[in-house]
């Protein structure tokens, strides 16, 4: 029988443990980082993985994962999350200055009645031309996608300056 392969032990200093002892007792902190601090603190007292997955009600390979976390990235930063890849954005910057110079044309100037762009308006001449400009992204274009848009250039069609 081969002998069991056995984890190295997780070495702190005092200021980390009071932290995540801290943490631990928390009712505000998000429920998974108190839960990883709870697994940590069992692991740094000498608990066998096993024993902390029983007793935390939960799985051995969490529980594994949570600390191979640690090791890799340091005990504070085995508390969060990592971050994950998420969808690519759909919409490309030529696009999104495409939107931005158009709303920052006047209306008159492509031939509309109106002197300033409304949501709808501005909506509706996108969805019209963006295909003719080579921007098929935003032929699914609405009023919220819009907004985000012009609020991350810090544009406001409603507020107009003289």
């Amino acid at each position: 029988m081969e002998p069991r392969r056995k984890r190295l032990p997780l070495v702190v200093n005092v200021a980390t443990k009071t932290e995540l002892e801290k943490i631990a007792k928390q009712r505000t902190q998000k429920h998974a980082r108190v839960f990883r601090a709870k697994i940590l603190l069992s692991y740094i007292a000498g608990k066998r993985i096993s024993d902390i997955a029983r007793d935390m009600n939960t799985t051995r390979p969490l529980v594994e994962r949570c600390i191979d976390k640690a090791f890799g990235y340091g005990i504070m930063d085995a508390l969060n999350d990592l971050p994950r890849s998420g969808r690519k954005p759909i919409l490309t910057d030529d696009a999104k200055a495409w939107v931005i110079n158009l709303a920052c044309t006047a209306p008159k100037d492509l031939g509309y009645a109106a002197e300033t762009w409304t949501y709808s308006l501005l909506v509706k001449h996108i969805l019209q031309h963006a295909e003719a400009n080579g921007h098929n992204c935003l032929m699914r274009m609405s009023k919220g996608s819009l907004t985000r848009i012009l609020n991350q250039a810090n544009l406001h069609l409603h507020k107009v300056s003289y």
